[in-house]
């Protein structure tokens, strides 16, 4: 398997690894509420990012932009996943 093939691999890998942690924690706590859409939504949010990043580094060469673009990338996962969650600027996808 190649270098790329097993980033890719491991990029499929660690989405559902990820997913499970709300969905164990749902179990433990009644704060943890998600529904089946709140999954999907971020099961394609993290496939965008782990995608996005790839990409990133297979295209951009110098390693000084990879990490600039890298991090924009992750801020704009964050403060997505943020504003989804409790809604700091107060824009429609907060939820209500």
């Amino acid at each position: 398997m190649t270098v790329m093939n097993k980033r890719l691999f491991y990029i499929l890998l660690s989405i559902p690894i990820l997913l499970l942690i709300p969905l164990i924690a749902m179990q433990f706590t009644e704060e943890v509420n998600w529904e089946l859409g709140d999954f999907i939504i971020m099961g394609v949010l993290l496939l965008v990012v782990g995608m996005s990043i790839e990409l990133i580094i297979r295209n951009v060469k110098k390693d000084n932009k990879r990490w600039i673009f890298i991090l924009i990338i992750v801020l704009l996962f964050l403060l997505l996943w943020a504003e989804m969650a409790v809604g700091i600027f107060g824009s429609p996808i907060a939820g209500s």
